[in-house]
């Protein structure tokens, strides 16, 4: 049986104990409901270990969003070669963060489960691909 990579899992936003089950409803950038889980479709391990859990991943949030910033100021600079419009980066930064959005909202509470949650582990006798246990 072969597992599945975590960075796998990660970057498609699965179950940390099973690597099978989707985090999430929905697509990222969907108009539909774009919020997390209360359990894995396929392990049933449920997201939210503890009440306000989550809560944690508005710091996790926070941090990406500097990165980004950051990342989206060096890429102006590169495109535009302006240093004297402080318009030009505000606007930049609040544009390209704003459109980020959805994606820290997913990654932060995926970063969250995989890296900084001592509980959660993985199993890897839960990662069987749902053919061959025989579930629709």
């Amino acid at each position: 049986m072969e597992k599945t990579p975590k960075s796998w899992a990660m970057l498609h936003a699965k179950c940390p104990r099973c690597r099978r089950g989707k985090m999430f409803e929905g697509g990222m950038y969907s108009f539909g409901s774009n919020r997390i889980n209360i359990h894995c479709p396929s392990c049933k391990m449920i997201f939210e270990i503890e009440p306000g859990y989550f809560y944690a991943a508005m710091y996790v949030s926070y941090a990406l969003s500097i990165m980004e910033g950051g990342m989206v100021c060096y890429l102006t600079y590169l495109i535009t070669g302006n240093t004297d419009s402080p318009w030009l980066y505000t606007s930049a930064i609040m544009i390209g963060l704003f459109g980020l959005s959805p994606v820290n909202f997913r990654y932060s509470r995926v970063f969250l489960l995989y890296w900084l949650s001592p509980k959660v582990h993985y199993h890897p006798e839960l990662d069987i691909p749902a053919a061959t246990t025989g579930k629709p």
